[in-house]
């Protein structure tokens, strides 16, 4: 049988356009720590969104798979982490509880959560205050007792993500989509709250393990 060279070429060439193309928007990790639990356990399998961010910054409450800061964290590995606080914004931690004060505001705001099977708003073990520079989030666990985050090592710049959290496929007993949260910034002197965010469930053919 006569090879056509020409078809092959182009087959050639469809695969390495294929395979770049899943390169460029998929990942696929695995949880290795147990940072983020309930949310993702160790030994979760995650596949991650690495395109939306070519697009856009990070969202507050997004699940994201990150490098911290090299300065301050020598890993191998990835972290998987909450985006928390945005650019421009100044997190306050005080007996444990998250406050937000926004770009353009004075005002301080709880920040008061809803964590897939957790009963009430986590507190952090960490008191601080941090101002976000242009260009960087702070991001926490959601099991903030054990999670290394930008309460030791400070803000992240946004080139330092590498995607968003989009399908938990193994175990098939915890198969779906990233479990929904939901936040609420309410003022200090308890009225209504200010916003209201929830987010539900909107990667590469390798493997990699994620650390604290």
């Amino acid at each position: 049988m006569k090879i056509n060279l020409r078809e092959v070429v182009i087959a050639i060439l469809i695969f390495v356009v294929v395979f770049a193309a899943v390169q460029i928007s998929i990942g696929s990790y695995k949880v290795e720590m147990n940072s983020m639990d309930p949310t993702f356990k160790p030994k979760d399998c995650i596949m991650v969104d690495k395109l939306t961010y070519r697009f856009r910054g990070p969202h507050r409450g997004e699940v994201v798979i990150l490098w911290p800061p090299k300065d301050k964290v020598y890993t191998n590995n990835p972290y998987i982490k909450r985006v928390i606080g945005l650019p421009g914004e100044t997190i306050e931690i005080r007996d444990g509880q998250i406050y937000i004060k926004g770009k353009n505001s004075s005002e301080f705001r709880k920040l008061e959560e809803e964590l897939p099977g957790v009963s009430e708003t986590p507190k952090c073990r960490t008191d601080g205050r941090w101002e976000i520079p242009k260009g960087h989030y702070f991001v926490l666990g959601d099991n903030r007792d054990e999670s290394s985050d930008s309460t030791s090592w400070g803000t992240v710049p946004r080139e330092n993500f590498i995607g968003k959290t989009w399908l938990r496929y193994w175990p098939m007993s915890r198969f779906g989509l990233t479990p929904h949260y939901s936040f609420e910034l309410v003022a200090s002197a308890g009225s209504a709250p200010a916003r209201l965010g929830a987010l539900a469930a909107a990667s590469s053919p390798v493997l990699s393990a994620l650390t604290s």
